[in-house]
């Protein structure tokens, strides 16, 4: 990059390089974002369902009033109906007030997996990329290697050294989500180096610590934070697979994973007891996947 094409950059006003920065900017991405949304049905829904989801994980006493442990002898094994939506167990406890109850520990579980990777493995690829050279050439080749062994062996080997537990699934899914958001990161921070509005920082003087935190990590944490959301139904999916082998949290506990593999044995006869949980599962983690394809397409307008 030239002089010439440095000090007009470094001369224009605040304004005129930061066009969309500050409260205009911020309004009018919120408009593009609101309008974004109302233009597709699809991901409208998705929000209206993620929104719900995650109202029930904070407030489960909003959507409905049963105890989810209270049994009831009269009431084994009912099919769906206005009073018991999801139907009941062999045990008469209400299975859609279960559901309801287990969103909290299976959203708080996936949640602090994402958070545990994300902080992680962008700590790692911020380093990698601005340090570059041997530094980046061992961090990355051990990221290659746990990318290369399958997520699920790699959760269950560390929930059988940490034991089991929707905690150590939380840390297990999270260790194992850090070699992907590291080589996003790296990547990330890589090409915002090379950039011209960098560049001309250093043509004005401005130390390395200043462009790393003014201009490379906020510029590379937008790509990150949009994996991390598609990441979140991944770890959704996984920890409603663990729960499902009994690694999460013991029975009478409710739990997503666990509501399914405690209907496999009726299956035959009262189907819904599994199929409606899995049902719940699956339009979460495609709900959650259209909203993290939405922001990693237009990212620049939304998640800005």
């Amino acid at each position: 990059m030239s002089v010439v094409e440095v000090l007009p950059a470094l001369s224009a006003k605040p304004s005129d390089r930061t066009a969309t920065s500050g409260w205009r900017g911020r309004a009018a991405a919120a408009g593009r974002w609101v309008r974004h949304i109302a233009g597709s049905p699809s991901l409208l829904l998705a929000y209206v369902w993620v929104g719900l989801i995650f109202a029930a994980a904070v407030a489960p006493q909003a959507f409905t009033a049963r105890d989810p442990l209270a049994q009831d002898a009269d009431a084994l094994l009912l099919a769906p109906s206005a009073t018991h939506l999801f139907g009941t167990d062999d045990l008469g406890r209400d299975q859609f007030t279960r559901m309801v109850h287990g969103t909290s520990l299976s959203v708080q579980a996936a949640v602090a997996a994402v958070l545990i990777g994300l902080v992680s493995g962008a700590l790692i690829g911020l380093v990698a990329g601005s340090l570059r050279g041997p530094v980046d050439s061992v961090l990355m080749r051990v990221m290659d290697i746990m990318l290369a062994v399958p997520s699920l062996i790699v959760s269950l080997a560390i929930i059988s050294a940490l034991g089991h537990g929707v905690v150590n699934i939380a840390v297990a899914i999270g260790i194992n989500s850090t070699a992907g958001f590291a080589r996003i990161m790296r990547s990330e921070v890589l090409k915002v180096s090379g950039s011209k509005y960098v560049e001309a920082s250093v043509f004005a003087g401005h130390g390395y610590a200043y462009r790393l935190f003014r201009h490379v990590v906020p510029n590379s944490s937008r790509s990150v934070l949009a994996a991390a959301t598609m990441e979140i139904g991944a770890a959704i999916l996984t920890v409603a697979a663990l729960s499902f082998l009994g690694l999460g949290a013991p029975p009478p506990t409710p739990e997503w994973g666990l509501l399914v593999a405690q209907g496999r044995t009726f299956i035959a006869t009262q189907w819904w007891l599994s199929l409606l949980p899995g049902l719940v599962i699956t339009v979460s983690v495609v709900a959650v996947y259209r909203i993290g394809r939405s922001l990693n397409r237009g990212r620049t307008s939304v998640v800005a």
